[in-house]
């Protein structure tokens, strides 16, 4: 909440009024046990009779939640149901239709489904985490520097985080995107075709980038640093926004106290996620050792402009049918309020 004062002339009124809002979503209200969730969880919101969740198996902090039946304690009389994705486009395109309310997704999904002229907003985001994604080659592969990629098969998830890290990893190659040919599939045939060879090489995120390299032990020709922040974002239907500020916040309060449990009790956190997942306890704690503390609040001024970056990057190269200002869709908790106020 530190930026607000810089960005806006506010009363204090108005100001606690934000704070009440976002749930005061940088302040734990209740200790984390070793053995379960945290003893407490925040206070009563009036929540929706329905709260639909869309997550992936990367999105760490709503698996704990859905884990530790949390929200169900938070929201007792709302019935909350989670639904599974394999990538953010799938998730989104969800949310865009009505079936769910909020979700998780990387950063170039939002943006695909803005060009689409899908009616959602950035609630809110996490920390970036560069070192999470990156450009997989088999361990025998000819592929030594980024310019070798010129001509190559590339598999990747159209219009992931995996897809600018793909861009940008061109553009720094002094390359053009015509120069290499995409092979746009979902993660679980990309890493069928990256093990048969029918590609040359793999754009993934975690877990699916540690559970390949610990299984069959590719070479990592780069990772997100350097290219690509890799941004991950919570996104909602803009009704759902509008009409339940209160539960959004409660929502980031209780993600923060999430990532609060994975950071102070790990190996906890490692049964947690592989129950869940059924991924090996070895690769959960391989993509943990690489996800950097990942509290939840509203975008920080940065944020917005490094996923500006993103738009005129698929815009430049017209992987998107239009330009679009990511502004536009960031969620102002209330009106009149900067979309680009930071949380902390």
């Amino acid at each position: 909440m530190a930026h607000i004062q810089p960005l806006l002339k506010t009363s204090r009124r108005q100001l606690l009024r934000l704070r009440a809002v976002t749930a005061s979503i940088w302040s734990l209200t209740g200790p984390i046990t070793s053995t379960g969730a945290w003893a407490q969880t925040g206070p009563a919101v009036k929540a929706p009779e329905l709260l639909r969740l869309g997550y992936q198996k990367s999105a760490v902090n709503l698996v704990i939640l859905k884990q530790q039946g949390v929200l169900e304690k938070r929201f007792p009389q709302t019935k909350v149901a989670w639904y599974e994705f394999p990538a953010g486009p799938q998730l989104l395109e969800a949310l865009a239709v009505g079936s769910l309310d909020f979700g998780l997704t990387g950063d170039s999904p939002p943006v695909f489904a803005q060009a689409a002229g899908k009616d959602l907003v950035y609630a809110g985001a996490e920390p970036s985490k560069p070192e999470s994604s990156a450009i997989l080659v088999p361990k025998d592969s000819p592929i030594r520097t980024l310019a070798d990629l010129k001509g190559r098969k590339i598999a990747l998830q159209k219009g992931s985080s995996a897809h600018y890290l793909l861009v940008q990893a061109v553009d720094k190659a002094g390359l053009q995107w015509s120069d290499i040919q995409p092979i746009y599939l979902a993660p679980a045939d990309a890493r069928a075709a990256f093990e048969r060879k029918s590609v040359d090489a793999w754009v993934i995120w975690d877990p699916f980038y540690a559970a390949t390299e610990l299984a069959i032990q590719p070479r990592v020709l780069t990772t997100g640093k350097g290219l690509s922040g890799n941004n991950s974002f919570y996104l909602a239907s803009r009704t759902f926004a509008t009409q339940h500020p209160d539960t959004v916040g409660a929502l980031f309060e209780e993600l923060t106290r999430a990532d609060q449990f994975v950071q102070a009790h790990r190996a906890d956190a490692i049964k947690l996620i592989s129950d869940f997942s059924g991924l090996d306890a070895g690769v959960v704690s391989l993509f943990l050792q690489r996800r950097p503390p990942s509290p939840v609040g509203l975008l920080k001024p940065g944020m917005v402009v490094d996923q500006q970056r993103v738009a005129n990057a698929f815009a430049r190269l017209a992987l998107i049918p239009k330009t679009v200002q990511v502004a536009d869709i960031v969620w102002q908790p209330k009106p009149g309020l900067s979309a680009q106020v930071s949380s902390q």
